[in-house]
């Protein structure tokens, strides 16, 4: 009836999926997941192959976290916001391809059309029980059914894979080869064994306790499950002679062995083992509310210019289709929200900038740069170009840094505020800072903006900058006990904090940052590293002393920061 009503033919209305790894994805009652062809929407009646990712899993699902907070239930749209927005989105970060437009195009051709935009409250109305409907529970994917296939551990996987450990996991081998890999990936921290066996009904008391510690214990202890029902050779190798029997190993070594089902024995002998293995730091136990806190959210440069000035200041590349798409989708986004904004091509986008930068002088490049920082603030865009092989970033990175005292202001100014952008995909942190191709023309950037002596703006956001990366660096310490940047990183950038520090006396908001940024770096610092040395050799605590005085609203952060400094 399409062609009667809205004077065109319509051959289908499209529901889309993404199908790899066994699991098919899409958009419905929020983000779903199915064996493929298994859905309540039936068998495909195509299939189109999209290529192939070289993505890590665990890579591919963060992205997919960071796509659930725009594709929730109540956002669903048939016409603006549905299934096959999400398959695009996903897709273009999966290969970097679109999928066909003639699907990608369909509801804003219903809706250019009169009846088209009279029937959309009804059809959206009427479809939503059959695009909204739950996944058959014989359908969806059991826990764990992909990271199996992709090498990760299960919770109640038997296999032993590439002697990774996993935080958080129950491992249960069956081999004492395998028992014996478990206990050498934790020579320098902690293991527990918990024997048990099938005909034990007291340890089955214990499962969901040992199981939390499990959780608890993340990357800080390995908790392994021995069932002596079919693990024989490592019952007879450890002499367990009754089920439960509990062994625990600190530094390679056997610490404790005790029997017994008792779960407030169990819970405090695991935590004074981990306690050992890891013993409190003496930042710890100090009364530090700011530098204590998780400091999760980072400092974003978010404000849309005028777009179309923007544009203007491009000359002949503003008309460029790419330049063109990215102004439809920072001005959709800014009137409706990223619900409503689908992506632009993110390769061509990508072509635009690389060649933008090989061809154009330093002073046309502020404008491009600026666009591009504010559609870096979307998750979906950021998490692309955190796996962009393209390296788009370090192309920007690399030509302000080379440019050094060249660099026109305006263009240092955009990068390091596209730079604190990057922070808004959990991708991107990693990347920025143990990826030395990526951390090194980083922390140039902010360590030479620290110190420019003739434009404040620029050192408020090179502040900013620093605070997003040691404050990321700080909740990977304090949760992982690892920093992701490097110790010769960390103290290049502290050095330079506590120089810019010792100069800053014009903005409040800049010797905030300066302050967080390396209180953070310090705090829980391992005891007698280069961070340590460095802040004794050049009298930190003094430098921060003298910035107590320079604004009375910043005197409690800086005896906090002045505390972590002795």
């Amino acid at each position: 009836m399409s062609g009667s009503l809205l004077g065109i033919q319509i051959d289908a209305v499209y529901h889309t999926a993404l199908v790899f790894g066994g699991i098919e994805y899409f958009f419905g009652a929020g983000v779903q997941t199915s064996y493929p062809g298994a859905t309540h929407h039936g068998r495909p009646m195509q299939t189109i192959p999209m290529g192939t990712t070289h993505l890590p899993i665990e890579v591919i699902l963060e992205y997919l976290e960071s796509l659930k907070a725009i594709y929730t239930m109540e956002s669903y749209d048939l016409f603006l916001h549905n299934c096959n927005n999400f398959s695009n989105d996903f897709a273009m970060f999966l290969v970097g391809k679109n999928i066909p437009e003639h699907i990608t195009s369909l509801p804003q051709t219903v809706l250019n059309t009169p009846f088209g935009q009279m029937l959309k409250p009804q059809l959206d109305n009427a479809m939503r029980g059959i695009t909204q409907a739950p996944v058959p529970s014989t359908s969806v994917p059991q826990l764990g059914t992909q990271q199996q296939s992709n090498g990760y551990y299960h919770p109640q996987s038997n296999g032993i894979k590439d002697k990774e450990h996993v935080p958080g996991v129950v491992y249960k081998p069956i081999r004492v080869k395998q028992l014996d890999e478990l206990l050498a990936s934790a020579k320098d921290s902690c293991a527990v064994i918990f024997f048990t066996s099938a005909t034990c009904p007291p340890c089955k008391i214990v499962y969901p306790a040992y199981d939390e510690l499990a959780a608890d214990a993340g990357s800080k202890a390995v908790l392994i499950k021995v069932d002596l029902s079919d693990a024989y050779e490592i019952g007879a190798k450890y002499q367990v002679r009754a089920t439960p029997t509990f062994m625990s190993f600190l530094k390679g070594e056997k610490e404790n062995e005790w029997v017994g089902a008792n779960e407030s024995q169990l819970r405090g002998n695991v935590k004074l083992l981990i306690q050992m293995a890891h013993p409190a730091h003496p930042h710890t136990l100090l009364r530090l509310p700011t530098l204590q806190l998780p400091h999760k959210t980072p400092v974003t440069y978010t404000k849309v210019p005028p777009i179309d000035k923007l544009i203007n200041k491009m000359g002949a590349s503003g008309s460029d289709p790419a330049v063109s798409s990215l102004k439809e989708f920072v001005t959709h986004r800014q009137q409706s929200g990223a619900v409503d904004a689908p992506l632009p091509s993110l390769p061509a986008l990508s072509t635009f900038i690389l060649k933008s930068f090989k061809t154009l002088p330093p002073e046309n490049l502020f404008p491009i740069v600026d666009l591009f920082r504010v559609a870096l603030v979307d998750p979906r865009l950021s998490g692309y170009f955190a796996q962009d092989r393209s390296s788009t970033i370090f192309t920007i990175l690399s030509a302000v840094i080379e440019l050094d005292a060249k660099c026109p202001y305006t263009l240092r100014i955009v990068t390091l505020h596209l730079a604190c952008n990057l922070f808004t995909s959990p991708l991107f942190p990693p990347k920025l800072l143990s990826d030395q191709i990526l951390s090194t023309p980083l922390l140039q950037l902010v360590t030479s903006s620290l110190l420019d002596t003739g434009h404040p703006p620029v050192r408020v956001a090179a502040a900013s900058l620093a605070f997003n990366i040691a404050a990321t660096n700080h909740m990977r310490r304090i949760a992982e006990q690892e920093d992701l940047l490097s110790e010769s990183g960390q103290v290049e950038l502290v050095a330079s904090l506590l120089e810019a520090m010792g100069r800053e006396s014009e903005s409040k908001d800049g010797l905030r940052g300066l302050l967080l940024a390396v209180g953070l770096l310090k705090y829980a610092a391992p005891q007698g590293g280069e961070v340590d040395d460095l802040c004794e050799a050049v009298g930190a605590r003094e430098i921060v002393a003298d910035a107590k005085a320079a604004f009375a609203d910043l005197k409690e952060l800086a005896k906090e920061v002045e505390l972590v400094m002795k």
